[in-house]
């Protein structure tokens, strides 16, 4: 069997959410059973991704090549292994050696080859259900404040989404009528996941207190963000799956520097937005730093962290044309993968 270790040195493992039947109920309890008590870790090495079952959760898989997922939860049943089943739990107790274990028992293992699928056969679930908190922020490249002409920012904009805005990859977002909104627009960005809890930590240190990373679409609604009789952020950001997140979580060991990433955005075939992560305002370091002096970051609590320029906002008027339904939006961050969403 591969030790820990080897796994480890092996290469990196991506891990998703995978079917199940409906009749599996009774073998998760066994695999829930015993709640993790140990010593908190972050996970590591792994890229993780969440699966809708045939009986309507949503469950870790683990990427193990180019179209092949471990199914975390029927792997723990096969072979009577605890380990986290989501991305939360495993953010929040800190199992990670327990899921990497189980990852590299399957690989080893002849019991658990019925946990292996395709990717290309999963349905996506949402990584993030119910985060303790999500925090988004505003105006966080100068290009983007430009275009916009709003002032440049002397500390950084912060405002929220509600778990109502959570979204799988591949998902399809039904618009609200005309009535309510018409002038919709993307907005593609680097989504910061914390996997320790973080309360006044310094800029040196803040990484520290990071679990990974996600490409995210803080998709927006502009007539209801700015032309309420107040302007009314919130609002125009947080419809019912407003906030695409996928299609994985890389962990921080495997992204490296997030302030040098490409970021692009492509509606129907046609790209958008084209920057890169070291043109933010505020980098991931100093959002953290920022945000632990008003309120202690936890695990599994995420922050949406701005757009680059491109946005239809930014278009003159005359050339802006908002996004529809029947468009489709394409999101990518380099190491992340590609956010996918239709609109209906």
């Amino acid at each position: 069997m591969t030790s820990r270790r080897e796994f480890l040195k092996g290469g990196a493992v991506t891990v998703g959410v995978a079917g199940a039947s409906a009749g599996s109920a009774a073998s998760d309890k066994t695999a829930m059973a015993k709640k993790y008590q140990g010593r908190h870790e972050m996970p590591s090495g792994v890229t993780l991704l969440a699966m809708r079952n045939a009986d309507g959760t949503e469950t870790l898989g683990a990427k193990l090549g180019e179209d092949s997922v471990l199914d975390v939860r029927r792997a723990a049943q096969l072979l009577a292994m605890t380990a986290p089943l989501t991305l939360e739990e495993l953010l929040r107790e800190g199992n990670a050696g327990g899921l990497n274990q189980l990852i590299a028992a399957a690989q080893s293992s002849p019991r658990a080859a019925p946990a292996i699928v395709r990717e290309s056969s999963i349905t996506y679930g949402r990584l993030f259900v119910s985060p303790g908190k999500i925090v988004c922020i505003g105006l966080n490249y100068r290009a983007h404040a430009a275009e916009t002409n709003l002032k440049l920012p002397s500390v950084p904009i912060l405002f929220n989404k509600y778990n109502n805005a959570l979204a799988a990859h591949n998902c399809t977002i039904t618009l609200p009528p005309r009535e309510v909104s018409y002038k919709f627009d993307y907005e593609t960005e680097l989504l910061i996941v914390m996997g320790r809890s973080a309360r006044n930590v310094s800029e040196a240190e803040a990484l520290d207190y990071v679990a990974g990373y996600c490409t995210a679409q803080d998709f927006s609604a502009r007539d209801l963000q700015l032309e309420t009789p107040s302007v009314q952020w919130m609002i125009g950001k947080t419809l019912d799956n407003f906030g695409p997140i996928g299609p994985y979580f890389v962990s921080a060991d495997r992204v490296g520097d997030p302030n040098n990433l490409k970021l692009e955005t492509y509606v129907n075939g046609e790209r958008r937005q084209s920057s890169n992560t070291s043109n933010m305002i505020f980098n991931p370091q100093k959002l953290i730093a920022y945000i632990s002096r008003m309120w202690t970051l936890e695990p599994a609590d995420i922050i949406w962290s701005g757009t680059p320029e491109g946005v239809i906002l930014g278009m003159p008027r005359e050339q802006q044309v908002w996004l529809k339904a029947g468009d489709e939006v394409v999101s990518t961050i380099e190491k992340l993968g590609t956010l996918r969403f239709r609109l209906a």
